[in-house]
């Protein structure tokens, strides 16, 4: 059994990306793994200050709920993020939860990884330029397995990815771990 940890990092709560986030966390747990979501949204979370504190301490100066979140990260076997395509990037709370994982940068070893993205536009090519971003936080820590991503491409409306491919790939990738 892994321990396996959801970040689901849209601002719309019951969203295409949260709606991949629970068929991912289905298939996981009817695979029999341990299954925590975080959804990003309902944390109040500061943005990294930059001091480089945290290099020496493995702590972040900033007082939030991210200092609670680095541990499950730590003891996580497998993380998937999931994230909506805002102008072919991960959203900006994407964007700062990466950031202030900057704690464990050099720290975070032997996890698997696996990526949801969620986007109006159709064309599944467009959205590399989002995996690009998080292909690059990947290559900040040792021993990480980029193992299998999903494009939920052409869910515009609230609920559109129902009815795309990604829908059934969540499903069958948590329960694939």
């Amino acid at each position: 059994m892994s321990k396996v940890l959801i970040i689901s990092a849209s601002p719309r709560k019951n969203g295409n990306s949260d709606i991949l986030s629970e068929q991912f966390r289905k298939g996981a747990e009817e695979a029999g793994h341990e299954v925590e979501t975080i959804f990003v949204r309902d944390l109040k979370l500061n943005y990294c200050i930059g001091c480089l504190a945290c290099q020496k301490t493995g702590r972040c100066v900033l007082k939030d709920p991210m200092n609670d979140i680095l541990p499950k990260l730590m003891e996580a076997d497998v993380i998937c993020f999931c994230t909506p395509v805002y102008y072919y990037s991960v959203s900006g709370q994407m964007k700062v939860f990466l950031d202030r994982c900057n704690p464990l940068y050099d720290r975070m070893r032997d996890k698997d990884f696996y990526y949801m993205l969620t986007a109006a536009d159709d064309d599944r090519k467009n959205l590399e330029y989002t995996m690009d971003a998080l292909h690059g936080f990947a290559l900040c820590f040792n021993a990480i397995r980029e193992k299998d991503r999903i494009y939920g491409a052409g869910a515009e409306a609230k609920g559109d990815v129902r009815n795309l491919p990604a829908f059934t790939e969540a499903y069958e990738m948590g329960k694939g771990i």
